[in-house]
C-alpha cells in the first residue's frame, strides 16, 4: 500500500523523471569532463550543465511556440485565399485513376468552380479543426510543463548521480544477480543508441526541413519543420509533410519553388540512411524501425509532447532487455 501511494503521488511526474534520467545518462560524459575542469565542484557543474541543456531544449521550443503564433495568421490568410480562389483545375490523369478517379475528378472540379461548395466543406470541417487546435494547445502546454520539470530534475540527477547509480546497481544486483547487471548495461547501450541515432536524426531532418520551408517562403515553416521532426522516423514522412507545401507553392508562387521543396523533401527524407547509422554507432545497439514508429506514436498518446522522446526510448530498452533475457534463457 505504501508503494502504491507513493506511485499515485508521483504519477504526474513519472514521465518527466524518466526523461530527466535519460538526458542525464546520455550527457553524463560531458558533465564529468565539466566537473573535472571546475575542480570537482559538483553543484556548480550540475548547474552549468542544466543551464546548457535548458538553452538547447527550451530555447528551440520557445522559438517554435513564438513562430507558431506568428505563422498562424499566415496559415489563416493562405487558407482564406485557397477558399476564395479554390484549387486549380484537376489534371487529366486524375479521372483515369482506377475505381475512384471519376468521383475524385468530379469532386475536385466542383471545389474549383463553386465557392458555395468550398464554404460548405469548410463549415463541416470547422468543429473538427476547433477540437484539434484546442487539444493541440493543451497538449503543447502540458508538454512544456513536463520539459521544465524534467530539467529541474536533471539538476538533481547531475548533483547526486553517482550515489543514485550506486544504489540502482545494488538494487538490480539483488533482484537479478550478475544477469541483472548485464541487462542494466544493455539498457544503457540502448538508451544511447536511441537518443543519439533515432532522435538525433529526426532533429536534423526537422531543422533542415524548416530551413527549406523558410527559404521557399512557405507559411508555417516552423510548424511544418516540427511536424517533420515528429514523422521523420516513418518512411516517407517528411515527403508527406512537404506535399501540402509543394501544392501551395505550385498554386500561389511558382513551379520552380514547388520543385525545389519537392527535391529538398526527398533529400531530407533519405538523410536518415546516412546520418542515423553514424549516430547510432556513437551509442551502440540496434532497434527495429517499427518499434521506433510505435514508440513515437504511442509515447505521444501516453505522455504528450515529452512522449515523442520517451516512447521510442522505453520501447527500445524493453526490446533489447527482452532479447538479452530470452537469449540467456535459451542457452540454459
Amino acid at each position: 500500500m505504501l508503494v502504491f501511494g507513493c506511485l499515485l503521488i508521483l504519477r504526474p511526474f513519472i514521465s518527466a523523471a524518466l526523461w530527466a534520467a535519460i538526458l542525464c545518462f546520455t550527457t553524463w560524459p560531458l558533465f564529468s569532463k565539466l566537473k573535472h575542469a571546475l575542480g570537482e565542484r559538483r553543484t556548480l557543474a550540475a548547474l552549468i550543465s542544466t543551464l546548457l541543456l535548458s538553452a538547447i531544449i527550451v530555447a528551440p521550443v520557445a522559438i517554435l511556440v513564438a513562430k507558431l503564433s506568428s505563422n498562424l495568421s499566415e496559415i489563416i490568410a493562405a487558407s482564406e485565399k485557397l477558399i476564395r480562389e479554390g484549387p486549380p483545375a484537376p489534371p487529366s490523369w486524375v479521372a483515369e485513376v482506377p475505381l475512384v478517379g471519376g468521383r475524385l475528378s468530379s469532386y475536385w472540379t466542383l471545389l474549383n468552380e463553386s465557392s458555395s461548395a468550398r464554404i460548405a466543406e469548410v463549415a463541416e470541417l470547422l468543429p473538427t479543426a476547433e477540437k484539434f487546435v484546442l487539444g493541440g494547445g493543451r497538449a503543447l502546454g502540458q508538454g512544456l510543463f513536463q520539459i521544465v520539470v524534467s530539467l529541474l530534475m536533471v539538476f538533481l540527477f547531475y548533483r547526486d548521480g553517482d550515489a543514485a547509480a550506486d544504489r540502482l546497481t545494488v538494487t538490480i544486483s539483488r533482484i537479478g544477480g550478475d544477469e541483472g547487471g548485464r541487462l542494466l548495461d544493455v539498457a544503457g547501450t540502448t538508451v544511447r543508441a536511441v537518443v543519439y541515432g533515432v532522435l538525433g536524426t529526426a532533429l536534423v531532418q526537422g531543422v533542415l526541413a524548416a530551413i527549406g520551408f523558410i527559404v521557399a517562403g512557405v507559411p508555417g515553416a516552423a510548424a511544418l519543420g516540427f511536424l517533420t521532426f515528429i514523422v521523420a522516423v516513418i518512411p516517407g514522412g517528411p515527403i508527406l509533410v512537404a506535399a501540402p507545401a509543394v501544392f501551395w507553392l505550385y498554386r500561389q508562387v511558382s513551379t520552380a519553388w514547388a520543385v525545389f521543396i519537392l527535391v529538398w523533401a526527398l533529400i531530407v527524407g533519405n538523410l536518415d540512411s546516412l546520418v542515423r547509422p553514424f549516430l547510432i554507432s556513437r551509442g551502440g545497439g540496434t532497434t527495429p524501425l517499427i518499434l521506433v514508429i510505435l514508440g513515437v506514436l504511442g509515447g505521444a498518446m501516453a505522455f504528450g509532447l515529452i512522449g515523442l522522446f520517451l516512447g521510442p526510448t522505453l520501447l527500445a530498452v524493453g526490446y533489447s532487455m527482452f532479447q538479452e533475457w530470452s537469449a540467456a534463457r535459451d542457452l540454459r
